[in-house]
């Protein structure tokens, strides 16, 4: 799709969104492309889950797509090895660019994605890119399921538009003081126990994680950064040794940084 027919599904799509709710009622579409995107972007993420017309989701997914390819995506199976572990990565960069079987989003309880318009968190970023078919296909798991996600456990469902083909979600543990408990570091490890338990199940040879409660949930990024490398280590030899019923079955987990920091403590564990 080229930048016209983009910017004119775009419309289509702001108009669409627009329609349902009252308060935007009488709204004019911006004829600026930064401003049409970021008002279809926030009017997505304040879109409770429910069925989107199938003209509506074709309008999205091009948009979402043509977005995705000018910021261009990278193939997790080319980026250089740990010289730890050569199943290992560490990459920075943004997670809804990465073309890898699986990639892990750090969810809520409710699993619906964040609703805060343009929140910079990676659960509005997954959710945001995927398209609203993943908040969709979140309600019914959740509904399913009659309760909400426990911390430390995941759940899978399709990608939608990303580069990869599933999205793994799970709950890290909240620690508002700052400082976890014993019970809290095994609760973030049994997150990443879960999501390659979850994507191995569902196939995959490929998993990338993003920096599981290391955000607003507060857990010290250094700690974390140890259990996670400690926890996927020990789950991949494990697996390697045919334990669960695994016969090495992920070839490659990356550990996926978005600021210097956390890409400065991955670099010391990680080598």
């Amino acid at each position: 799709m080229d930048e016209i027919d983009a910017y004119e599904a775009l419309g289509r799509l702001v108009a669409f969104l627009a329609e349902e709710r009252a308060e935007y009622e009488g709204l004019v579409v911006p004829d600026d492309p930064d401003e049409r995107w970021t008002l279809a972007r926030s009017l997505m993420n304040m879109r409770l889950p429910r069925p989107v017309p199938a003209d509506v989701v074709e309008q999205q997914d091009a948009v979402l797509r043509s977005r995705i390819a000018l910021a261009g995506v990278t193939v997790a199976d080319t980026l250089p090895a740990s010289p730890l572990d050569e199943r290992l990565v560490l990459w920075r960069g943004d997670i809804t660019t990465l073309a890898v079987d699986a990639i892990v989003n750090a969810a809520n309880s409710k699993l619906l994605g964040c609703f805060i318009p343009g929140h910079h968190c990676i659960d509005n970023a997954i959710h945001t890119y995927a398209g609203m078919q993943l908040r969709l296909a979140c309600a019914e798991l959740m509904r399913a399921q009659g309760h909400d996600e426990p911390v430390g456990a995941a759940q899978v469902t399709p990608a939608f538009n990303l580069p990869s083909r599933f999205v793994v979600h799970t709950v890290g543990p909240m620690v508002p003081s700052g400082v976890p408990t014993a019970a809290q570091d095994e609760q973030l490890a049994s997150c990443y126990r879960a999501s390659l338990d979850a994507a191995a199940a569902a196939g995959c040879a490929s998993l990338a994680f993003c920096c599981i409660s290391t955000g607003e949930f507060r857990f010290p990024r250094d700690r974390a950064a140890r259990i996670a490398v400690e926890a996927v280590r020990a789950w991949l030899e494990a697996d390697a040794a045919g334990c669960g019923g695994g016969r090495g079955r992920l070839k490659r987990v990356v550990f996926n940084v978005f600021g210097p920091e956390d890409e400065a403590l991955y670099r010391e564990l990680l080598g």
